[in-house]
């Protein structure tokens, strides 16, 4: 039997985004230990974002999470102006109607012509003739928020162990004990943040069996020539098969929009997404591509209905879900955190949130076999 190292309230699994910002917002009320696989924080998911926060990006189930959050984000200096446009080529008219239909009363969508298009993408290509402009699009300091909510998670008195990969959960005397490769850790609840590994951390502890599926997304990085201006928006494909940004030196990152299923791991970018992404590029504008840099993959997470799991357990009890944030869970951390806190700690939900119906999260829409009963 391994040594106790850590006795807690509560045990959150994951030090990502998602199990930094919950501890965080609960480290004052509770005794927290954060339990962390890799020798870093937000070494795998979390330190591969694409960096902007969007209105639109992740459906209608992740837009009151963003929208709730940009107050807290812009609070604290995490956001930059950016902006995005949703761009479609002729003949793709449903995609750009499916997007107002489905956030024309709750984002801010403007229609552009081709000549706007032109204005706003030097180089466009012909072919590509309407589009969305989303003003409110943002860049999002990833690094920065991260470290925020570990050091507001520190200074709460929450305890990091890293490189304590959980290889064991049993329930005994009321407590769970978490058998990790630095020792066992003990406490009332545990949370599950483990993001990609949610659904084997839910396995080990005998909770809900909810299909957390990883899926990796690639993302390369490009020196164009002419270098991209600063002020390019994000462009996004009103069919999701590409998008791309600029970075410093005129650089761009540049995804194919790629969800490949594939087991937690360390993931990598193969070699056929990033030529499947520049062959999507050169046929959106005319820039000559000087240098391919570096590549990298991440991977997004999702519950069977994409929609994120926030609650308790229906089958193991002191076993909470904060997992299934797809690839939303930077953009959506200040309100996912105050939902989580308020539930996990029982609590009233705070003002900033209140609006959002938490049910739907929840995961009770799954039954006890794991199979999906629908949205609360």
């Amino acid at each position: 039997m391994d040594a106790t190292i850590a006795t807690a309230d509560i045990a959150i699994i994951g030090s990502g985004m998602a199990g930094a910002s919950l501890a965080a917002e609960i480290g004052g009320a509770a005794k927290v230990v954060l339990v962390e696989r890799e020798a870093h924080p937000g070494y795998h998911s979390t330190g591969r974002s694409a960096a902007f926060w969007s209105e639109t990006y992740g459906g209608p189930a992740i837009q009151p999470l963003t929208t709730a959050s940009f107050a807290y984000l812009s609070e604290w200096g995490f956001l930059a102006d950016r902006g995005a446009v949703h761009l479609a080529a002729e003949g793709s008219r449903r995609a750009i109607a499916a997007l107002i239909d489905a956030y024309g009363g709750t984002v801010r969508l403007q229609p552009l012509d081709a000549e706007h298009l032109a204005a706003l993408i030097p180089g466009l290509r012909p072919g590509w003739g309407e589009g969305l402009a989303e003003p409110s699009c943002k860049d999002i300091d990833v690094a920065g928020l991260h470290a925020h909510y570990l050091g507001r998670a520190r200074r709460a008195g929450v305890e990091l162990l890293v490189e304590a990969e959980v290889r064991n959960i049993r329930r005994h005397a009321g407590l769970w004990r978490i058998s990790t490769r630095a020792g066992e850790v003990a406490a009332s609840k545990i949370v599950n943040a483990a993001g990609a590994w949610a659904g084997e951390i839910a396995a080990l502890a005998g909770a809900q069996p909810i299909a957390i599926q990883p899926y990796r997304r690639t993302i390369v990085q490009l020196e164009v020539d002419p270098p991209a201006p600063p002020g390019l928006p994000l462009v996004m494909d009103a069919d999701q098969r590409f998008y791309f940004k600029p970075e410093a030196g005129g650089r761009i990152w540049l995804s194919p929009h790629d969800e490949t299923p594939t087991a937690p791991c360390d993931a990598a970018a193969e070699e056929l997404d990033v030529a499947i992404a520049i062959d999507r590029f050169e046929q959106v504008v005319n820039w000559q591509i000087v240098r391919r840099g570096r590549a990298w993959a991440g991977l997004r997470s999702f519950a069977p209905d994409r929609a994120p799991v926030y609650g308790f357990d229906g089958c193991a009890a002191g076993f909470f879900w904060f997992a299934g944030q797809g690839g939303f869970g930077i953009q959506t951390a200040p309100a996912a955190a105050m939902i989580g806190a308020a539930l996990l700690l029982d609590r009233a939900l705070p003002e900033a949130i209140g609006a959002i119906d938490v049910a739907r999260y929840s995961p009770a829409r799954f039954g006890r076999d794991g199979s999906t009963i629908g949205l609360g």
